[in-house]
């Protein structure tokens, strides 16, 4: 459908004007300040003229059931998980869909008129941006991953569907690896390790995906592991999105490293947690101009 300018400019002033009819989105955290996804899910609600209103909530994990029972009672149509409620927000969840409970972390929440169902769009985010920015051949590749959170079971999860040879997790406390390991163990070559082999894992790694909060805003001066470890023809992978480029892609492609940030794997998560909560493509490059320019003011 050709939609003429008028038309254009009368759906793009709907989207965000508050009124009797407007639906309520909100992505929830603790702490949830710094993100950017109330900017740039209310662009993508303005580009595809939705009138949708969508915010940010500072929820602690002692409040989080009080906060569902008032998605029920608001009808608070869609919900963004983020750190650290992935994995204990699920129990207060009608339906789990099947991804997600295999990955066991849910980062999206539809109501369907009071039935709230739990959804993971990070491993598919986080795949989608690898492939389209760094290497489009993931099949026979050796992953490491290092750190264990709910992020990483949603990538694991993603990682596995692209037939990857062996994928190696590495975490402070490595029974936390583990238990992730154990759980996919029977898909593909998954092992655990502690902090102490991680110098010898990336010697064979293909590539290297960091998902703590190490050197995230304000502690930009931090890193993973010393990127003297990694192989030069390696993909150094950060799903940290702020700042874009982390001190760990810095200097990975100063070793000659390509690198990948985290901002495509929030884009496309958020961009398919959108079309699940509304039935219509997302706005992609809106979505990532949105973000990009927050990052630039």
């Amino acid at each position: 459908m050709t939609v003429n300018s008028n038309e254009a400019k009368r759906l793009l002033e709907q989207g965000n004007a508050v009124d009797s009819h407007t639906v309520l989105y909100s992505v929830i955290g603790d702490p949830v300040r710094h993100s950017k996804s109330p900017i740039m899910m209310n662009r993508a609600f303005r580009e595809r003229g939705i009138n949708g209103i969508y915010t940010a909530f500072h929820v602690q994990g002692e409040r989080l059931g009080d906060f569902i029972a008032g998605v029920r009672a608001m009808g608070i149509r869609g919900v963004n998980v983020t750190i650290p409620h992935k994995l204990e927000v699920m129990p207060f969840l009608d339906a789990i869909d099947e991804s997600a409970q295999v990955i066991g972390a849910v980062n999206t929440i539809v109501n369907d008129n009071g039935k709230l169902t739990g959804y993971n769009t990070d491993g598919l985010g986080y795949v989608r941006s690898l492939k389209e920015e760094a290497e489009p051949e993931l099949a026979g590749k050796r992953i490491l991953i290092l750190g264990a959170g709910g992020a990483t079971r949603g990538i694991v999860y993603a990682l596995l569907r692209e037939g990857v040879a062996g994928i190696t997790i590495s975490n402070r406390r490595v029974e936390r690896a583990q238990e992730l390991a154990d759980a996919f163990g029977g898909s593909a070559d998954i092992r655990a390790i502690d902090s102490n082999a991680v110098q010898e894992a990336c010697a064979s790694a293909d590539i290297v995906i960091h998902t703590t909060p190490v050197g995230m805003y304000p502690n930009v001066d931090e890193t993973p592991i010393d990127v003297s470890w990694l192989r030069p023809d390696a993909v150094a992978s950060d799903i940290l999105y702020n700042p874009l480029k982390t001190r760990y892609l810095i200097e990975a492609e100063k070793r000659g490293c390509r690198i990948h940030g985290g901002l495509g794997m929030f884009i496309y998560q958020g961009a398919y947690a959108f079309e699940y909560w509304t039935g219509v493509p997302a706005p992609v490059e809106a979505m990532r101009e949105t973000v990009l320019n927050a990052f630039t003011q």
